[in-house]
């Protein structure tokens, strides 16, 4: 049963401040360069749990063997594209006290994913299609993520999307994503995407308003851990996982391990509550070491 990733990948570069930062001068900081990118890292984070994972994806010249050994690495069957001209795309971010970050982003190579990119014979054998937001909200990537939809109905491949940006989902739309993701079998957004997806106004989700549009919903809570909620079909089932205390270092890649660890429960008996203690586990192990991969 193989998964397939298709997504962004990324160079990311953490600083994390050792020191008050001093505007227009010097400040002590930590700086690392990392792999990331949401769907290359939920590849690897599902490697690492065993699970059988490709990915496709695209980088700049300088970065498509390195992205794609730092994947192997992981067990990943990692099929990325060069771009001959655009470089690797890359993401700053910048860490807070409260291990949180901040992010900036470019998307270089990524913007340049095409459906050549993605060729029959990366479905063989494929059981489960995951698909990052990201590649929807870009303009010149968002015809290749819908053709993947319709590959995988064509396929009868059930397919998952983690929303991913709440910025990036405010600025094209609630309506207009779930448009474009209307027949997903599992959606995966945060607290803050749940909302704003679910067109809710204060600080409580309406998880009805995403079971309608979702067969299956699961909401990411950080530290308070997560929600599953079925749609009708499935009797409305709910389920919640309380995320055990851990001390958090670096928050970056931990939505992504969370989909990761569940679906690499969910695909083998479609239990929520397992698939939920999953998703819970491997976020909390992310969040334990600076980095977004295991």
């Amino acid at each position: 049963m193989t998964i397939l990733v298709v997504g962004d990948v990324v160079d990311d570069i953490s600083v994390l401040p050792l020191e008050p930062v001093t505007p227009r001068t010097d400040t002590r900081a930590q700086i690392r360069m990392t792999p990331g990118g949401s769907a290359a890292n939920t590849a690897a984070w599902l490697g690492f749990l065993g699970a059988d994972v490709r990915f496709v994806g695209k980088a700049g010249a300088d970065g498509a063997a390195r992205h794609s050994m730092a994947l192997a690495d992981f067990g990943v069957d990692a099929r990325i594209a060069a771009d001959p001209v655009a470089p690797t795309a890359t993401i700053v971010l910048t860490l807070d006290d409260d291990a949180d970050r901040t992010m900036y982003v470019d998307r270089a190579a990524n913007g340049t994913l095409t459906t050549d990119d993605v060729p029959e014979s990366v479905w063989e054998g494929v059981t489960w299609l995951h698909v990052s937001g990201y590649t929807f909200f870009d303009p010149a990537t968002l015809g290749v993520a819908r053709n993947l939809l319709a590959e995988a109905r064509h396929r009868n491949v059930p397919v998952s999307v983690d929303p991913g940006s709440v910025a990036f989902l405010r600025e094209v739309g609630p309506e207009e994503f779930l448009r474009w993701t209307e027949g997903v079998d599992l959606v995966l957004p945060n607290a803050e995407e749940a909302r704003l997806l679910a067109g809710s106004t204060g600080p409580f989700i309406d998880h009805d308003v995403l079971a309608e549009a979702y067969r299956h919903v699961v909401v990411t809570m950080g530290a308070t851990g997560a929600t599953y909620v079925a749609d009708a079909a499935g009797g409305g089932r709910r389920e919640q996982v309380v995320a055990p205390r851990v001390s958090v270092l670096d928050t970056t890649g931990a939505g992504d391990a969370f989909t990761a660890g569940f679906l690499a429960a969910w695909i083998g008996d479609r239990d929520p509550k397992t698939a939920l203690a999953g998703g819970v586990g491997a976020a909390s192990r992310c969040v334990e070491v600076r980095g977004a991969r295991p």
